[in-house]
């Protein structure tokens, strides 16, 4: 059912959906997801490993946890050093395929940019280390 406004030589279109999901659109109403790109190392300059996923802690737990059998378990691959937030899948993909096709130097630098001593970001709840002196700004 629609029902048409016209004002200022502009025709309005109200449309009113019939069921329930279909309004959310209309309302505005958008359902945020998270995925997040991740670079695990096995040690500072070490084997890095390059991931995709909508959950990064509990992805990160089945790493340490050696719960993912094949490379990171082979290697010893579970210290999460680096990650990028997306909020739709097909860019988070699309990521993580341009970062795994980057030569090994432009990966280090990329995770030295925002963690310069490799810090393991799944023991500061994955917060990058405070790269800026005095930040934030003192308000006094």
């Amino acid at each position: 059912m629609d029902s048409r406004l016209r004002g200022n030589d502009r025709e309005v279109i109200l449309s009113f959906p019939r069921r329930r999901e279909s309004i959310e659109p209309v309302l505005g109403i958008i359902e945020m997801h998270s995925y997040y790109v991740y670079i695990l190392a096995s040690k500072r300059n070490g084997t890095l490993y390059i991931g995709v996923t909508n959950n990064l802690e509990r992805r990160v737990a089945e790493h340490k946890g050696t719960t993912i059998k094949g490379f990171t378990e082979q290697y010893g691959v579970a210290i999460p050093v680096y990650f990028e937030w997306f909020s739709d899948i097909t860019e988070a993909i699309k990521r993580e395929k341009q970062l795994k096709k980057w030569n090994r130097s432009w990966k280090i630098r990329l995770i030295e940019e925002r963690n310069p001593h490799w810090i393991d970001l799944s023991e500061t709840g994955y917060q990058f280390p405070n790269l800026q002196p005095g930040f934030p700004p003192s308000r006094e």
